[in-house]
């Protein structure tokens, strides 16, 4: 279907206010044209570029795009080194365009252990772009779910520790504070790319009720329709979040 017939089908009333992507497939991608994986990193940058496009012409308002996790400092050493290049290059070339379309960057991880240069183009960035307000693209880079969850514990210990907070003060609103995504709405959509169907460490506190959304797809291939494709399929499903059908209907 065309892309323009795809993106009239879409519901501006029930859009999700936040979607997270799981961009994978770009090593795949680069093998099946004989390519090195480099090459299929490099790629993907225009589907960052589309789908960002896309996503805030629609009226998104946070888009989430894991570029990084800490799994994947185990990759080949050139491989990483070639992927950080990159981000520095990617973030120097579109902040510019960023700032044209009114967007946000931010950042979530421990953006401690990045290299100098691709930490100080991502604060750069985000500096540059944080008086913007028509959508936020946060970049999740050396994030882990899990590590998010322990660095919430860990500083909720500290506070109990030092008297500032009692056990019984401890709730799932004070967790999801504590955060990374703390001051932003949880997605209700999570887009994985490739054909795999799994979470992979991706906001696993955040999308407890999130609509999730598997394409066969490679990241390179990923353009503005299959974005709109993803919320359409988003729109056709009951959002019922433990009620059932009949409780939504009277409602």
């Amino acid at each position: 279907m065309e892309q323009q017939d795809l993106k009239g089908q879409i519901n501006a009333e029930k859009l999700p206010r936040h979607i997270a992507i799981i961009m994978d497939g770009n090593g795949r991608w680069a093998k099946k044209h004989g390519k090195p994986r480099v090459f299929g990193h490099k790629s993907g940058v225009t589907s960052v570029r589309e789908t960002t496009e896309a996503a805030a012409e629609l009226g998104i308002e946070y888009l989430t795009l894991y570029a990084f996790s800490t799994e994947n400092w185990s990759r080949p050493k050139l491989e990483v080194s070639a992927l950080m290049r990159l981000l520095v290059e990617t973030l120097s070339r579109e902040i510019s365009t960023l700032s044209k379309n009114n967007i946000r960057l931010q950042a979530i991880g421990d953006l401690s252990r990045l290299p100098d240069a691709t930490r100080r183009a991502l604060e750069a960035g985000i500096e540059k772009t944080k008086g913007n307000k028509r959508m936020t693209l946060v970049l999740a880079l050396n994030y882990s779910g899990r590590w998010e969850i322990a660095e919430a514990a860990r500083q909720l210990a500290q506070q109990v520790q030092q008297g500032d907070l009692e056990p019984g003060d401890i709730d799932e609103t004070r967790i999801g504070e504590r955060l990374s995504t703390g001051s932003i709405p949880d997605p209700e959509l999570l887009i994985r790319t490739s054909g795999e169907a799994r979470i992979s460490n991706f906001l696993l506190w955040q999308i407890a009720y999130a609509e999730l959304h598997f394409t066969p797809v490679f990241w390179p291939e990923f353009r503005k329709e299959n974005l709109y494709e993803a919320i359409l399929d988003f729109q056709n499903r009951e959002r019922r979040f433990g009620k059932t059908s009949e409780q939504l209907v009277s409602k």
